[in-house]
């Protein structure tokens, strides 16, 4: 594994265990979940061919694939991502025809060499939650990116306000053992619900032009029961439930009455709310 520094072992650690070996098992399902919101945020990014783009926090490589094919065979894209188990899933898919070239680098985008004024565009679809020092990893970012370089990515609003993950962790509650308060600040999924905090962060990494954009969309498609493993293993019901299995019966029953409302005939689609971010490098050369 590549060095990293130690302040981001502990996420390094989470996504090369069993939360990296999680997503791969469950990709095809959590791509399809997510996509319309990554997709809201390839809009707001408009790659153009020709371009070279960044995609941080990879993962399995759905949205490098589709970045390749918004530039075209003229540019390029590198996806780079911390877990060893995802990346091998991004390398091992095929790249569209006509598409960019493609790179797969493991690497922290918080402290890694990402290259300096090299790409025209920085994107990341719920990838950029993570790091131990945010300001440093957008700082090690924007220097990648040449002058007036793009950016744009996608991470989640308030818990409370995605019942895809709040309504089955309400269900469970009840019958769960108590549960710490979580962090708002910890590296995690919701370290970036505070749309200040979010431009705090970017302005003090020396980006410009910052524009935080809410975003809601219905996201699912599984059925009733695949929505139920699913939010068994992910999320904060997966977290919470560990290996408690002598739970899983009575907590299934509970979370599959919040669920059923919102299935449809083209499966279970939950409303997910996301922040839209957009900025600029706006640098001299």
């Amino acid at each position: 594994m590549a060095e990293t520094p130690a302040s981001n072992a502990a996420q390094i650690d989470y996504w090369n265990a069993v939360a990296g070996q999680t997503w791969v098992q469950l990709q095809e399902q959590l791509d399809r979940q997510i996509s319309p919101l990554g997709h809201a945020a390839q809009r707001a990014l408009a790659a153009g061919a020709g371009e070279r783009v960044l995609d941080i926090g990879c993962g399995c490589g759905q949205s490098t694939l589709e970045l390749a094919v918004a530039v075209g065979a003229a540019g390029s894209v590198t996806g780079v991502d911390i877990s060893q188990p995802m990346l091998a899933v991004a390398r091992a898919r095929p790249n569209p025809l006509d598409a960019a070239t493609l790179v797969f680098r493991e690497l922290d985008a918080q402290s890694g060499d990402l290259g300096k004024g090299v790409f025209d565009a920085a994107f990341s679809r719920f990838g950029v939650m993570f790091f131990s020092d945010p300001v440093a990893a957008f700082a090690n970012i924007r220097a990648a990116l040449k002058p007036d370089g793009r950016l744009a990515f996608v991470c989640w609003r308030p818990f409370q306000e995605n019942p895809w993950m709040s309504a089955p962790m309400a269900a469970a509650l009840p019958l769960l053992p108590p549960q710490p308060e979580a962090d708002p600040l910890a590296p995690g999924p919701f370290a970036f619900a505070d749309a200040a905090r979010v431009r705090g962060i970017l302005e003090g990494a020396g980006f410009a032009a910052v524009d935080i954009k809410p975003f809601e969309a219905r996201i699912g498609g599984a059925s009733v029961e695949e929505s139920i493993k699913l939010a068994f293993r992910v999320g904060p019901l997966g977290r919470a439930l560990g290996d408690q299995t002598e739970l899983a019966a009575a907590i299934s029953d509970r979370v599959r009455e919040v669920i059923k409302p919102f299935d449809t005939p083209d499966g279970v689609l939950m409303p997910a709310a996301v922040w839209i971010v957009t900025a600029r490098n706006c640098r001299s050369a």
